[in-house]
């Protein structure tokens, strides 16, 4: 019998690249706020749900003999600064949310589409080259803006779910921290007067190709233990592909779940590297209050 997973969000981008493969290997459940529009390969598949919604009753019956529940869902930014932090805490009640859903029908694991901006701060010393890499383990994850902040919280949440503590009911979470899962235009950095070597060579450490997240997401669901050097079955993964010009580790990655990208940015966007990156090398700090972060 194949596992039941339950996607969130499904009729995203990120679920967009990932479930031509999860449909062939689970028994799928699939929702988000809006049906999938009609030319979707999940078209009249998607129920519809506000994950958000505090009354739980109405979506327990999504998450029934469920193992696994991929959560992709959000809640879009209003993109007025005021109201930030609320935007964001709507997604944060909705991991909540999931968790305690999951929690209560006795699922296995929740694999949480979180962001590399979780840790957003620690990309100043990286160009400023007082560090050489961040990896989930350390530094602690610190970000200075609201959305980076609500995936730090995605991922205290999923430890305490992940510890049991309190006699509760344990639920397995893998955070998937993820980077840059779109293909790389040379061209927006490098035209209209434009020449930003260290916008393009973030993209090109932060990249993640389509086969390497479906592989990631895959191996989460799929392994048979997460458990962390503490005994709790918790993870974060940074979602990038083998990239050369990486700046976060994968390590713990590769060790837990046997994760092997197929990918990396250096071979694939050659040409372009070839062509922008000599005539225009890296070098130089980041300005202060600058932000040249992209990605997921």
């Amino acid at each position: 019998m194949s596992r039941r997973v339950l996607v969130t969000g499904a009729t995203g981008y990120i679920a967009s690249q990932i479930l031509p493969t999860f449909a062939e290997r689970y028994d799928l459940v699939l929702c988000d706020v809006r049906a999938a529009d009609p030319s979707s390969p999940v078209a009249g598949r998607v129920r519809i749900a506000d994950l958000a919604n505090g009354d739980l009753s109405g979506n327990a019956a999504l998450f029934e003999g469920v193992d696994t529940v991929v959560h992709l869902a959000y809640n879009r930014r209003s993109r007025d600064p005021d109201r930030d932090y609320f935007d964001e805490r709507v997604n944060v009640d909705m991991a909540y949310n999931v968790f305690k859903l999951t929690q209560r029908a006795g699922g296995r694991r929740v694999v949480m589409a979180s962001s590399n901006h979780a840790a957003d701060f620690w990309e100043y010393p990286i160009w400023e080259r007082r560090i050489d890499q961040i990896s989930p383990e350390s530094p602690r994850p610190l970000s200075d803006n609201f959305y980076g902040w609500a995936k730090e919280a995605y991922e205290h949440l999923g430890f305490v779910f992940a510890s049991g503590g309190g006699g509760r009911p344990i639920v397995e979470n893998v955070q998937i921290r993820i980077g840059a899962p779109r293909p790389i235009d040379a061209s927006r950095f490098f035209s209209g007067g434009r020449n930003d070597p260290v916008a393009y060579t973030r993209d090109l450490g932060a990249y993640i190709s389509p086969r390497d997240l479906t592989q990631l997401f895959v191996r989460s669901i799929e392994a048979e233990g997460i458990a962390n050097e503490w005994g709790v079955p918790w993870q974060v993964f940074y979602g990038i592909s083998g990239n050369t010009r990486s700046f976060w580790s994968i390590a713990n990655a590769r060790r837990v779940i046997g994760y092997a990208p197929e990918d990396d940015s250096e071979i694939l966007y050659a040409d372009d590297i070839h062509r922008d990156l000599t005539r225009s090398p890296f070098a130089g700090p980041v300005i202060a209050g600058e932000n040249r972060r992209g990605g997921f």
